[in-house]
């Protein structure tokens, strides 16, 4: 395109631009069917409908805390939870909701050490199976990561760690909330729950360029070229913009446990007086770290690595971001299936 068609192009393609990111919320998100197999305060446990199921170990997907986990089920086509359906694999998501002030009192506890286990019951009543894989992505992957550490009988043969933090030493994270002069007590206090919207403006500061800035003119340059891709680009935008409250509670653990104490890796993390102890997490386990991830980079994953008991250790490298890993373009094909045949030579009786 010369330069006059640009010029001439520029009003419609304004036009085109505004409309799309203007009724980004209208975009259909984590629309595969499933079913509400159990809840408790806010979190619910679904199982996805299939008549596919090849696979008697289920498989049990479980988010961070500070966004939805539709992320699993970003859109038709691009769907990591479509994709392990029509591979075959029974597929259950731990959903922990909206909480609200009313939650302000849960901490990690809560979530470790009481819904996990609760959802891996329901998921063994569901499925009729005595096993299951969990299958965690950034804090959600610590979570699944801590439960395995302190419960020697859980039902859990497979682990999958996506992008997940385990020592937090160096990272950007604990430049900002580390420091002594960040006050987490103040923070949980004065909020109850900490809202969604105060953290991913957090989130968003540590690229500021690139998700203030970058990502519109992406996608002018796209529309302007005549190729942006509308159901792409609104799929991810609504699913960035909705961020449930953080329990206050959970989030002081979270910071302070952590960030400023670093204690999982140190071997210091307790949970209901059991101590989270890495070496006792024998299950089959999948890391998958991310080349350009600077929200969980790569080294503070790897230390899980040599601190666990599991003879099945498997490490999976991949370019691309904390979130584009696993729910880019690219990932279809360069990620899906590579999880998909490591579950598959996992998940028979």
């Amino acid at each position: 395109m010369n330069p006059l068609e640009r010029i001439a192009r520029s009003p419609v393609a304004a036009l085109e631009f505004a409309n799309i990111v203007l009724t980004e919320r209208d975009a259909p998100i984590a629309v595969t069917p499933k079913d509400v197999v159990w809840s408790h305060r806010a979190t619910t446990l679904y199982r996805y409908r299939s008549n596919r199921r090849s696979y008697p170990v289920p498989v049990v997907l479980v988010f961070a805390l500070i966004n939805r986990p539709h992320i699993f089920d970003l859109r038709p086509g691009n769907s990591f939870v479509e994709f392990l359906l029509n591979e075959g694999f029974d597929v259950f998501l731990l959903d922990w909701g909206e909480p609200d002030e009313a939650d302000a009192e849960l901490g990690l506890e809560h979530y470790v050490c009481e819904q996990i286990p609760r959802a891996l019951r329901e998921v063994q009543r569901a499925s009729g199976e005595e096993e299951a894989t969990l299958l965690g992505w950034c804090i959600g992957g610590t979570l699944s990561l801590m439960h395995c550490a302190v419960e020697p009988q859980t039902p859990v043969r497979n682990l999958v760690l996506l992008t997940t933090p385990v020592d937090t030493s160096g990272s950007l994270y604990a430049t900002w909330v580390a420091r002594d002069s960040f006050d987490v007590d103040l923070v949980a206090d004065v909020y109850g729950a900490v809202p969604g919207r105060t953290i991913d403006w957090a989130n968003k500061l540590m690229k500021p360029v690139n998700n203030y800035w970058t990502t519109y003119r992406r996608l002018w340059q796209q529309v302007l070229d005549g190729k942006a891709r509308r159901e792409d680009y609104q799929a991810m935008a609504k699913w960035v913009a909705d961020n449930p409250p953080f329990p206050g509670r959970a989030f002081r653990d979270w910071v302070t446990w952590m960030y400023k104490e670093n204690r999982l890796v140190r071997g210091r993390m307790r949970l209901r007086g059991r101590r989270a102890d890495l070496s006792a997490v024998e299950q089959n386990l999948l890391v998958i770290t991310a080349g350009d991830d600077h929200i969980a980079p790569r080294q503070g994953t790897l230390p899980v690595l040599d601190q666990v008991g599991s003879q099945d250790v498997t490490h999976l490298d991949r370019p691309g971001g904390h979130i584009g890993l696993m729910a880019g373009s690219k990932a279809r094909t360069e990620i899906w299936p590579d999880i998909a045949e490591w579950l598959a030579e996992r998940s028979d009786r």
